[in-house]
């Protein structure tokens, strides 16, 4: 298939969504301390947008004839990102998901977008454009929550 690259990387990338979705419930399980309601909230929210966008990832592949992984031995064995294995404070909670948005930002950056124009797949560089905006949100939103404690 001549866009088996770009199937890959959304495939790669419908991982990392699956991926984060449990590392956040995990942490909305989790979460303890004097910020417990506000996290444990914002962890939901969080978990629930990502269901949506992992959704939207995999229909992408569905529409440009290719197949998303549907297993979780596929979905770790090609995720970038790793699991959440530890009880983390809060403090490492937000500097973990940082470092993970971060991540797929900059995948979405170097490898997505490159090849999503390389195969002339307009709708899917807005699929990618509109996920990394969503990442970025987070990004500068968590950043601030942190400088404040």
């Amino acid at each position: 298939m001549e866009n088996q690259k770009l199937i890959n990387f959304l495939n790669q990338m419908l991982s990392n969504y699956v991926v984060m979705y449990v590392k956040l419930h995990r942490y909305h399980w989790y979460v303890q301390g004097r910020h417990f309601f506000l996290l444990h909230e914002k962890f939901e929210e969080m978990y629930n947008r990502f269901a949506e966008d992992l959704d939207t990832i995999a229909e992408r592949i569905l529409m440009i004839d290719g197949k998303p992984l549907a297993t979780m031995i596929k979905y770790l064995k090609e995720s970038t990102l790793e699991e959440a294995t530890a009880d983390d404070k809060e403090t490492e909670i937000i500097a973990q998901l940082i470092e993970d948005y971060t991540q797929i930002v900059s995948e979405i950056n170097q490898s997505g977008m490159e090849l999503a124009v390389k195969f002339n797949d307009d709708p899917t560089a807005d699929m990618l454009t509109d996920l990394q905006g969503k990442l970025e949100k987070d990004i500068w939103m968590l950043k601030a929550y942190s400088a404040y404690k």
